[in-house]
């Protein structure tokens, strides 16, 4: 069922199951949940394009990047949005959850999106350049288009040829999960990631599927 619904076209965010889930979350999830529905609504962005602008930008500016060690006293925790929402703070998993869940929201076809586990090289101070684990999502206009990636580490959407910063690791949707930058599918991200099935049942709880 819930691949199915996942599958139809069109918003199917519930406005009144968002503003008992931020009453249940916390004080900031309620103080930014204005906002977010007035983005989700009907005279919202139009296009794909123009949701992901709107999407990106709108949690790029709302949250602050920080460990889940300091948000939530735990090495590692897949926020839902409204968690993300509420602390206004957040890792990279975090950023890209959010923006997944909000896109599909407003009706971006969730077989476009993905979220990409990569290696991203950074300069640290030394000069030096290290490869980090991150995450980002991914939009793909087209079956084995070059995708758009966004980013908290940048404020641009970029396409992935231009990201060379970036390697992928593995990618996964609601639907599949992918090595590398692969086509073909390599199992049910329902069951082999845990957190995977917890963020989306959250994500489910608050009203964005």
């Amino acid at each position: 069922m819930l691949l199915a619904a996942w599958a139809l076209p069109g918003p199917a965010w519930d406005a009144d199951l968002m503003r008992g889930a931020a009453l249940r979350v916390g004080p900031g999830a309620v103080a930014a949940l204005p906002a977010l529905q007035a983005l989700l609504r009907a005279d919202g962005p139009q296009g794909d394009a123009a949701w992901l602008d709107a999407v990106n930008g709108f949690f790029n500016r709302r949250l602050a990047f920080q460990s889940d060690a300091l948000v939530w006293g735990v090495e590692d925790h897949w926020a839902s949005p409204l968690e993300a929402l509420d602390k206004a703070a957040g890792d990279c998993e975090d950023y890209a959850i959010a923006k997944f869940f909000t896109l599909l929201a407003a009706g971006v076809p969730g077989d476009r999106l993905r979220l990409v586990y990569v290696r991203a090289l950074r300069r640290v101070p030394a000069g030096a350049t290290v490869s980090e684990a991150h995450m980002v999502l991914a939009y793909y206009p087209q079956p084995g288009a070059d995708p758009l990636v966004l980013d908290n580490l940048r404020p641009e959407i970029l396409p992935a040829s231009r990201r060379t910063d970036l390697t992928p690791v593995f990618s996964f949707n609601h639907v599949g999960l992918w090595m590398g930058a692969g086509a073909a599918p390599a199992g049910d991200p329902l069951a082999r990631l845990s957190r995977w099935r917890e963020v989306l049942a959250k994500a489910r709880a608050e009203g964005f599927l």
